[in-house]
């Protein structure tokens, strides 16, 4: 009896064992067109799952019973490849993905390609295609895509901008191209952002903490411009652009060139604007007890120049790909000529004479970068390492004018900055443990800021950071992920004595003397931090939602620590603190989506807090008549999101909402119950898009209108202003070209601010001194490829 019960046993586990019994599936995904492997492909049979490596290879283990399962592949930018196949047969395939070749709206990005981009980070996050980008194309890179809800710009005047991601910017903000961070003077308020926006291919913006991957500055979150297009093997394209406006009588010409020669390809972009002062919907400016009027309703000194360059030149084969980008870009533009920053100015200039004059105060800036980037795959890992030099040069002219004590200077430059960074980046990908996508990764950067002119507002400074992070993105089922990661970040800041170049009056044992005063000290600072984000992606059928909680961090900057001395421009005496500790914050970010069809809708609300936010503080205190602002730290909460709804009324016709909102306190200091400064107003964008039937000239004609209603700002830090809320209307059309099948141009039509309204932009620049924002106008962009 015993044996008869043991064989049925022995019997039951053979049986089990061969119901459990697996065969291993392998193969490669290429793309169907340049039949190139795809890395990063979700292959799934059944229950089992698995990604492909940088040479498109993938294996997986199936399980006999779900061999007659469906076979999918899915990938952000591909359509989703699904097919029954007899797997008892055949064990290694190879796979074709199509690539997306259209996009209405970037948040309109249907199915698969848009689940795998939402996979990518538990963050909040938006995919912009180049071919949104051009549909949606302002005169800076930073106004294009405030048309996104949670993405500001900080405007200076109709040609430059930064941008700001809920209400943060600065350096409380990370763009990274390429692979290595942008830096340049990032710190200023009238300092734009140096990209060439003709040469993005791509850009990713993830709202919320990005300091686990990015390392310092990133609490506010990340824009990052990639290059991703590869031209194909043995072709020669490209295309010309030529643009004009209205408004400041904009003539722009760009240029791209794309080839490649079996394992080798190029790409070079050209732009150059030229620009004349910008029109407000008004004949004059009243500030301060003083009236500027306006010949032709001209901001007088504001016109411009850029001139902008990049080339890549790459090496691609099977486990190996190396590119070396390189890219400079020149830009010169004048500042209002009656009041600089707070600074009413008096001058003998005619400003007058010619509307594209580029008088004082003007700066120049030129920003050179070169990048490399290798990566190499093998069939458990990739790895890939970056590395970067950039250099920022840029010059503030002014007419010498004497200052307390200073006496009038003998030269037009009163400001210089000299940057240089050096960069490198590794992070490696391993694929060997299932449901795993393991990332390791180093930063390190090295920074050099000399300083010139006979103007002081920072210090010379040198700096240096390394940080390492592990980072799991773990498959717990093909509708569930778990993200999450650690980072720690080590840096050192030295700056130079700074003295002035004139000699001051001052009391020293009871008698007055003059000396060369010191305004900052050479000091040696180090700080460390740990980085660290949980979170969960979950989606199901249209349903995608999103959880993530993180930490993140900012070095303080050379003038938040050593700064001693007079904002001319701001009028007031600024004082740092060596004291102050790297900025910490913590927030949780919630989102939910959900696609049926062409609709959708999202909400993204979230809730941040800083323990030591570092902000200027005006005091009670003055210097030379000058009121002295200090450097502080103090608890600060912040809240908000952003809902965007689109409806599909026809396969032709679709309409969207977009609100944003932020709310921002201070818990604790001096200003205890005051927002923080910049800090957008509520607003909402209602738009439309209605697609236009085809005809043997034009082809995917759309006529786009837009409606911005923004709130009033009542909550301020002195010196900002109240600023009423206002309704903006714009209207876009765009259609492409053919002859004969032959598509031969594409056009963009675009009219802001259709009624010509009065307005002031809150987080505006000029908004201190009650400058409008531009008036009307109309933009015509004409591209030709070749």
């Amino acid at each position: 009896m015993k044996l008869n019960i043991c064989i049925f046993y022995m019997l039951l586990v053979i049986a089990f064992a061969n119901a459990q019994e697996s065969i291993v599936i392998s193969g490669h995904v290429l793309s169907h067109n340049k039949k190139e492997p795809i890395e990063g492909a979700e292959i799934q049979v059944g229950s089992t799952y698995a990604i492909s490596n940088a040479y498109g290879k993938f294996s997986l283990e199936v399980l006999k019973s779900e061999l007659k399962e469906c076979l999918k592949v899915s990938l952000l930018g591909y359509k989703k490849y699904e097919k029954f196949l007899n797997l008892e047969e055949k064990h290694h395939f190879k796979i074709y993905l199509e690539e997306y070749r259209t996009q209405l709206d970037e948040v309109t990005i249907r199915g698969n390609k848009k689940k795998s981009f939402l996979k990518k980070l538990a963050l909040s996050s938006v995919l912009i295609s180049k071919v949104n980008l051009e549909r949606k194309k302002e005169t800076s890179l930073g106004k294009s895509l405030a048309n996104i809800a949670g993405i500001g710009a900080i405007t200076i005047g109709a040609g430059q901008s930064k941008p700001t991601i809920r209400g943060l910017g600065f350096n409380r903000l990370v763009v990274m191209q390429n692979g290595i961070k942008h830096e340049a003077q990032q710190w200023g308020t009238d300092h734009g952002l140096e990209i060439d926006q003709n040469a993005i291919e791509q850009v990713e913006i993830y709202k919320g903490p990005l300091s686990l991957l990015v390392g310092s500055d990133a609490i506010g979150g990340a824009i990052v411009i990639k290059e991703t297009q590869v031209p194909e093997k043995n072709t020669l394209a490209g295309k010309i652009s030529i643009n004009g406006q209205t408004n400041n009588d904009l003539v722009g010409f760009s240029s791209f060139v794309k080839g490649r020669r079996n394992h080798w390809y190029f790409k070079n972009s050209i732009t150059v604007k030229d620009y004349a002062d910008y029109k407000v919907p008004t004949n004059k400016i009243s500030y301060n007890g003083f009236v500027f009027h306006l010949k032709k309703h001209q901001l007088r000194n504001t016109a411009g120049g850029e001139y902008k360059v990049s080339g890549t030149i790459g090496y691609l084969k099977e486990g190996l790909s190396n590119r070396t980008i390189i890219s400079n870009v020149y830009e010169k533009n004048g500042f209002f000529a009656n009041a600089h920053g707070l600074e009413v100015r008096k001058s003998t200039i005619n400003y007058d004479a010619d509307n594209r004059d580029i008088d004082l105060p003007r700066h120049e800036v030129n920003h050179f970068k070169i990048t490399n980037e290798t990566t190499v795959a093998e069939e458990t890992y990739s790895l890939k390492i970056t590395t970067g030099y950039q250099n920022n040069i840029r010059k503030e002219f002014s007419e010498p004018s004497e200052h307390g004590y200073m006496p009038k200077p003998s030269a037009n430059l009163e400001r210089k900055f000299d940057k240089s960074t050096y960069s490198i980046n590794g992070n490696m990908k391993l694929f060997s443990m299932e449901n795993h996508h393991i990332k390791l990764g180093v930063n390190t950067e090295y920074q050099k800021n000399n300083i010139g002119g006979w103007g002081y507002i920072i210090p010379a400074y040198a700096r240096f950071t390394i940080g390492a992070y592990a980072y799991d993105k773990y498959r717990i089922s093909s509708n569930l992920y778990l993200h999450g990661g650690l980072r720690y970040d080590y840096g050192i800041l030295k700056t130079k004595q700074y003295k002035d170049w004139f000699k001051s009056p001052i009391h020293k044992e009871g008698k007055i003397i003059e000396e060369f005063l010191i305004r900052s000290s050479a000091k040696k600072l180090e700080f460390k931090s740990i980085s660290a984000s949980l979170g969960t992606v979950f989606t199901k059928g249209n349903h995608t939602g999103k959880i993530n909680v993180g930490k993140s961090f900012r070095i303080p900057l050379a003038n938040e620590l050593t700064s001693d001395g007079v904002n001319y421009h701001m009028y007031r005496y600024e004082l740092g603190d060596t004291t102050l500790k790297a900025e910490e914050a913590y927030q949780l970010d919630l989102e939910y989506q959900y696609f049926v069809r062409k609709s959708s809708i999202s909400v993204s609300p979230f809730i941040n807090y800083f323990p030591n936010y570092i902000y200027l503080n005006p005091s009670f205190n003055y210097h030379e008549a000058l009121q002295i602002y200090n450097y502080k730290q103090s608890k600060v909460f912040r809240a908000g999101g952003e809902i965007t709804s689109t409806l599909a009324i026809s396969n032709k016709m679709n309409l969207k909402i977009a609100g944003e909102y932020v709310y921002a306190e201070q818990l604790s200091g001096s200003k205890k119950g005051f927002t923080l400064p910049f800090s957008p107003p509520i607003s909402v964008v209602f738009s439309t898009l209605y697609k236009l039937k085809d005809t043997r000239v034009f082809k995917n004609t759309a006529l786009g209108m837009s409606w911005r209603i923004t709130g009033r700002q009542t909550a301020i830090v002195p010196p900002e202003n109240k600023t009423k809320g206002y309704t903006v209307g714009n209207l876009t059309i765009f259609t492409a070209l053919y002859n004969k099948h032959k598509k031969w141009g594409d056009i963009y039509f675009k009219i802001n601010n259709i009624l010509n309204t009065q307005y002031f932009n809150h987080t505006s620049f000029y908004r201190l001194i009650e400058v409008p924002e531009p008036g009307r106008n109309f933009s015509l962009e004409i591209q030709i490829p070749f």
